[in-house]
C-alpha cells in the first residue's frame, strides 16, 4: 500500500511538473510591458496562457532603453534564473537618437550577461521611424543583423512590421500596438520561443 501510494505521488508530481518546463524572461520596453492596457491583455501574458508548461516573467518597462535594461538585468537573472532571455530593446534608444554604437555595445553586454548565466538568448529586431534620416535608420537596423551574426544568436524579425501599417491595430499615439494586436504578436513570437526551448 505504501509503495503504491508513493508511486502515485511521484506520478502526480511528474504530471504536474513536466520535464521540459522552462523559465522565460522577457526583457523589453513598452512594446512588451502592455502599455495602455491591462497586463493580462498583453502578448507576454497570452504566451503564458498558450504555453502553460513554461513560466514567463515579464521584465519589460515602458520607456526602457538598452542602458536601463543592462542595469536591471543582473538582478533579474538572479531572481528568475531563466533558461531563455528574449531581448526586446532598442526602440527608445532610436527615438532618442542615441548612437548606434552605443546601442550595439549595450545589447552585446546584455547578451553576454544572459549567456554567462547559462540562459539561451533570442534578440528581437527593432526598427525605428525614419525621423533621423535613412542613414541613421539603416545603421540602427544593421546593428541587430550584425549582433545576430557575431553573437551567434537567433534574430526574430520585428513583430510590428505587420501591425504598424494598420491603424485599427494601433493606439492613438501611432507607436504602440493596441489590445487587438496582442494575440497577433503572441502568435508571431510563440514559434521562435518554442524552437529555442526545444533545441
Amino acid at each position: 500500500m505504501a509503495k503504491t501510494l508513493g508511486a502515485f505521488i511521484l506520478l502526480s508530481v511528474l504530471t504536474v511538473t513536466p520535464a521540459h518546463a522552462a523559465k522565460v524572461l522577457i526583457l523589453g520596453d513598452s512594446l512588451g510591458a502592455s502599455y495602455g492596457m491591462a497586463e493580462q491583455s498583453g502578448w507576454v501574458a497570452l504566451l503564458q496562457k498558450n504555453l502553460p508548461e513554461h513560466q514567463f516573467t515579464n521584465g519589460s518597462v515602458s520607456g526602457e532603453t538598452t542602458a536601463g535594461g543592462l542595469r536591471r538585468l543582473p538582478a533579474l537573472l538572479d531572481s528568475v534564473a531563466p533558461d531563455l532571455v528574449v531581448v526586446e530593446l532598442g526602440g527608445n534608444d532610436g527615438l532618442r537618437g542615441f548612437p548606434p554604437t552605443q546601442l550595439e555595445n549595450n545589447l552585446i553586454q546584455i547578451i553576454t550577461l544572459a549567456k554567462d548565466s547559462g540562459a539561451k538568448v533570442l534578440l528581437t529586431e527593432i526598427m525605428v521611424p525614419p525621423n533621423y534620416g535613412p542613414r541613421y535608420t539603416q545603421k540602427f537596423t544593421q546593428v541587430y543583423q550584425d549582433i545576430s551574426k557575431t553573437q551567434d544568436i537567433v534574430l526574430i524579425p520585428f513583430f510590428m512590421q505587420d501591425i504598424a501599417p494598420h491603424p485599427e491595430l494601433m493606439q492613438r499615439d501611432g507607436i504602440h500596438p493596441n489590445e487587438k494586436a496582442q494575440a497577433q504578436i503572441a502568435t508571431w513570437m510563440q514559434p521562435w520561443i518554442e524552437d529555442a526551448l526545444t533545441q
